[in-house]
């Protein structure tokens, strides 16, 4: 890739960007160094690592490599046997500490989850964990050595105690006794590490010993009195013995590191790799970024793209595609309409892509491979070489025409400016017809009508345009493929107050078949706003038409359910009534047969008031029941004046519910559409059904028709969508969304909260992680919405 476009497309900003994820310098320093490829195989490895990472960066949150430093040098001293200091051992066992936290960030909570392209990375880190715990042990500071490193050091160091308490205790005899009034003060101070007391210059000779160092003002003397001298040279042998066995200390460590040197080495590269893929992972989320697909049919597809360095909030997204149908795409509009932005989205995007970057755009976008990025944006005009802006560009595009092939992608601003516009029209039309010969995928920008004829007349060029909003005089930023752009130069002047005789006379200078042809392209441009609002409101109504389609289909399995349910009991309670019958009149016959045999009338008659009390008993509970049920039903009896189609009602004498489907007549008998089943009954056995009503939002549901009646169990939907609410707008309505959907055993459930800034799909996920019921969440796959989604499985 040639440095000068990678500057104009402002590729080194990504890299900044690229830069402040990282967290180690080894990281950072390979961002700073990241170029695009032009091998797929490689472009395709990077890819797949950035999207892992932010599959775990989403499942598992962010991890910190700032441990991660730059050993080489360390390594390498350890190999040909030198002995590290104690801060680069402090260093090395950080590194190795943090190497052990990598690793276990790297765990899959689930072992049977599949291998990604990062376990390996995490696989083949080395803890050696007991080197970094004797490091730590041992060493407690850069400066400062713990008691136990070695028992040596620790009977040293007992022995430095012993000997100051003993020169303590002779100088405090000194201080508090027969030199009190010899001292400037009562205390015990060092001179070259040496314990010394303060001596009044006049006494100075009162008080034998070695003069070590005396006042600014040289009133003060510091003396170390002879008592102590021998003391003092003990302490200073001890110290030395100490500063020996410290030696010792770091040379038996180093040692110990030095049979690791190999391990040590692939932790420092595996973890600067990690730091890089993961500050790539957090870029793409930073971004909203997704993992483009490449193709080797050399044609690019970007769906909804964003320039990385505009606000995502604001920025329009834009669709392009080039390369497929035709090779050439010329975009026009008027100025500051994002014809320029466009250019640049698609260079950038490409070297982003290729670099193994994720592209703001959505998902199953499609990129190829160029070798070469040629971009001639701006305005490069240089007073020192004596060029104008125009002679800028043509050395520019001169430059570019050298080296540019069939693999390159070629992208020009304002193509043929600076000139006379008739030169520089044909001028563009030369350039441009050349680069299609060679099939050089091609994009540039331009004000010509002849370009827009040129582009219209030709095979394999396509027209564009970046629609603006005359009566607002605003640009909306939308680039709108296989429509040529107008430059509203008198519309915009005319709202801007240009008197209309100018205007006018503007006009009268502009040939007859350039006005038809604007005019033309301005019928295009309203026909087009007209179709695309019809296509939207087609698509929202087909949407809610899909709603009512699953809500009606649900309530109609549930009916099924139901009607299954009471032909079951239905049956049981008469197998049941038809035993209960047979074992009854088996008896009574046996007895009546006894009594006919032996004659005995009174047992005859006996029996015949047995069977009848027992006819009595179950007419009677009958009519009780029925008379509970009358009294029941009367109270949700329908009113027969205000039935209407579409009404939830019960059959009382069934016990079924169903809809409305006729009126009744004059002899109160009606259809009633219980699931499939169309029933015929009476008003009179009609009762209201006690269910919620459900219709779907935006719809009248004023008619009968329109109407779905169903319980809560019944019109609970697999999906919730959270698209423009709050985190706590969301939260709230998700909290009721899961208990009903996990009541109405729901297995799984789907959650839209979108892309975005990626803040709701954060707050959904939090929220997810504490609640009981849900077993497992995930982000949904191609087909299912991809990241703006999530699908909640049930317990």
């Amino acid at each position: 890739m040639n440095t000068k476009s990678l500057k104009t497309l402002e590729y080194d900003k990504i890299i900044k960007m690229l830069v402040e994820q990282a967290d180690s310098e080894p990281g950072k320093e390979i961002c700073k160094n990241l170029l695009p490829s032009v091998l797929m195989a490689e472009i395709q490895k990077n890819q797949q690592e950035t999207a892992d990472a932010v599959s775990r960066l989403f499942k598992k949150g962010s991890t910190s490599f700032g441990g991660n430093k730059d050993l080489r040098y360390a390594v390498k001293s350890l190999e040909v046997g030198s002995t590290l200091s104690a801060p680069e051992l402090l260093h090395l066992a950080g590194q190795l500490v943090n190497a052990e936290r990598i690793k276990s960030y790297g765990v899959s909570e689930n072992e049977d989850a599949p291998r990604d392209s990062l376990d390996d990375y995490f696989d083949n880190l080395h803890p050696l964990t007991s080197i970094s715990s004797e490091i730590n042990r041992c060493i407690l500071a850069e400066d400062e050595f713990a008691d136990d490193a070695s028992p040596a050091l620790k009977n040293i160091r007992r022995r430095i105690v012993s000997t100051s308490d003993k020169i303590h205790s002779v100088l405090r005899q000194m201080v508090n006794g027969s030199l009190k009034s010899y001292l400037q003060d009562s205390v015990i101070t060092m001179r070259d590490d040496r314990y010394c007391i303060p001596v009044k210059a006049e006494y100075k000779s009162q008080v034998p010993g070695m003069i070590h160092d005396q006042s600014s003002t040289g009133s003060t003397f510091f003396i170390e009195p002879s008592a102590v001298v021998s003391l003092n040279n003990d302490i200073r042998e001890l110290m030395l013995e100490e500063k020996k066995e410290i030696e010792k200390i770091l040379a038996d460590l180093s040692y110990r590191c030095a049979e690791h040197t190999d391990e040590i080495a692939e932790n420092q590269r595996i973890l600067t790799n990690l730091d890089f893929i993961f500050a790539k992972g957090k870029l793409a989320l930073l971004m909203n970024a997704s993992c483009p697909m490449y193709n080797r049919k050399h044609y690019l597809n970007l769906k909804k793209a964003r320039h990385p360095l505009l606000d995502k909030n604001k920025v329009v997204p834009i669709d392009i595609y080039l390369g497929r149908d035709f090779d050439q795409l010329i975009v026009t509009g008027p100025n500051t309409g994002g014809k320029t932005v466009s250019l640049k989205t698609v260079g950038l995007l490409c070297l982003m892509g290729q670099a193994g970057l994720h592209v703001p755009c959505s998902d199953r976008s499609e990129l190829c491979i160029f070798n070469d990025v040629f971009a001639d944006i701006g305005d490069e005009q240089s007073i020192e070489q004596s060029l104008s802006t125009f002679s800028s560009h043509m050395v520019n595009i001169v430059e570019i025409l050298k080296k540019a092939d069939k693999h390159s992608l070629c992208l020009f601003d304002e193509l043929g400016a600076g000139t006379d516009p008739t030169e520089g029209a044909a001028l563009a039309i030369s350039i441009l017809s050349y680069l299609h010969e060679n099939e050089i995928r091609t994009m540039a920008t331009t004000h010509y009508s002849e370009l827009k004829l040129y582009a219209l007349s030709t095979e394999g060029i396509m027209n564009a345009s970046c629609e603006f909003n005359v009566e607002s005089l605003r640009p909306t930023y939308r680039l709108l493929i296989g429509i040529p752009g107008k430059s509203n130069a008198f519309a915009i002047s005319s709202k801007l107050g240009l008197p209309e005789f100018i205007i006018d006379k503007a006009k009268e200078q502009i040939s007859s078949e350039n006005e038809s042809f604007e005019d033309v392209i301005s019928d295009l441009e309203q026909n087009r706003i007209t179709i695309e609002n019809e296509r939207k409101e087609i698509a929202e109504y087909k949407e809610k038409i899909r709603t009512l389609q699953e809500q009606l289909h649900a309530k109609n399995e549930k009916l099924d359910a139901a009607k299954n349910r009471i032909l079951r009991e239905a049956n049981e309670q008469a197998r049941d009534i038809l035993q209960e019958a047979k074992d009854f009149a088996d008896e009574t016959i046996r007895d009546i047969n006894k009594a006919a045999q032996s004659g005995d009338v009174k047992a005859l008659e006996s029996g015949r008031t047995k069977v009848r009390k027992s006819i009595d008993d179950k007419n009677t509970k009958l009519s009780q029941k029925s008379a509970r049920e009358e009294k029941a039903d009367k109270k949700g009896l329908v009113d027969p004046s205000k039935l209407k189609k579409g009404d939830s009602v019960r059959i009382i004498s069934m016990n079924l519910k169903g809809t409305v489907a006729t009126l009744p007549d004059s002899k109160g008998n009606l259809f009633v559409l219980c699931g499939i089943i169309r029933t015929q009954t009476n008003v009179n056995d009609l009762a209201y059904s006690k269910e919620v009503e459900v219709s779907a939002p935006g719809i009248n549901m004023s008619s009968g028709a329109g109407k779905l009646k169903m319980s809560k169990a019944m019109n609970i939907s697999s999906e919730i969508n959270l698209l423009g609410k709050t985190g706590d707008e969301a939260i709230s309505e998700l909290e009721k969304y899961l208990d009903d959907a996990y009541i109405a055993h729901l297995s799984s459930v789907r959650i839209v909260h979108g892309k975005g800034t990626g803040a709701l799909r954060t707050a959904v996920h939090n929220y997810l992680r504490r609640q009981k019921h849900v077993a497992d969440y995930r982000l949904g796959e191609y087909g299912e919405g991809d990241a703006g989604v999530t699908i909640v499985t049930f317990k």
